[in-house]
């Protein structure tokens, strides 16, 4: 097993956490989606102690460099985050106009099925890979890591021109969200 085992030992340290949809389906193709996310983001930061060094939002996932101050602990944070934003999301899909609803919906379910947790859905998938930002060297490697992910998939050409990224907040401007650039 790698060194990065993938737990949260010391709640309030800085983490580069990725959430990922089951299935890797690409929910965040639409606006309002997107905006979820971002307004719940932002929640978390106003409310519940989060501190965002930088993030992306991609078409299936979203990571995020982070911590929480006490006494709010990053392990629940994403709980809740997680919990909220699938009971938040599904019903946006369910009664939008998503015309894929019924495949994505499928999909969710299936996911969920032989889990007993789970009562009908399975929007996010579990893990939450939690990698301890513990080195300079390791966390400029995932902070261009993050701000490139748009650049890669070719929406972009620069990172700071995809705005559902800190990519803009590093190059000077204003972002969705307000980042504490390291």
């Amino acid at each position: 097993m790698s060194s990065e085992n993938y737990l949260i030992g010391d709640q309030h340290a800085t983490y580069f956490v990725t959430f990922t949809i089951t299935d890797w389906i690409d929910v965040f193709t639409r606006l309002e989606y997107k905006d979820l996310i971002v307004d719940s983001l932002r929640f978390c930061q106003d409310n519940k102690e989060l501190r965002i060094f930088a993030w992306v939002l991609m078409t299936n996932h979203l990571h995020m460099i982070c911590k929480t101050e006490y006494p709010q602990q990053l392990s629940d944070l994403i709980r809740d985050f997680k919990q909220f934003t699938a009971k938040k999301l599904l019903k946006l899909i369910e009664e939008g106009k998503e015309s894929r609803r019924e495949w994505m919906l499928y999909r969710f379910q299936y996911a969920g099925k032989y889990d007993n947790r789970i009562k009908k859905y399975r929007f996010w998938q579990d893990k939450s890979h939690p990698v301890l930002m513990d080195s300079n060297t390791k966390l400029n490697q995932r902070l261009n890591y993050i701000h490139n992910n748009p650049v890669k998939a070719g929406w972009v050409l620069n990172p700071e021109d995809y705005p559902y990224s800190s990519a803009v907040n590093y190059s000077g401007g204003k972002g969705l969200l307000d980042v504490e650039c390291i």
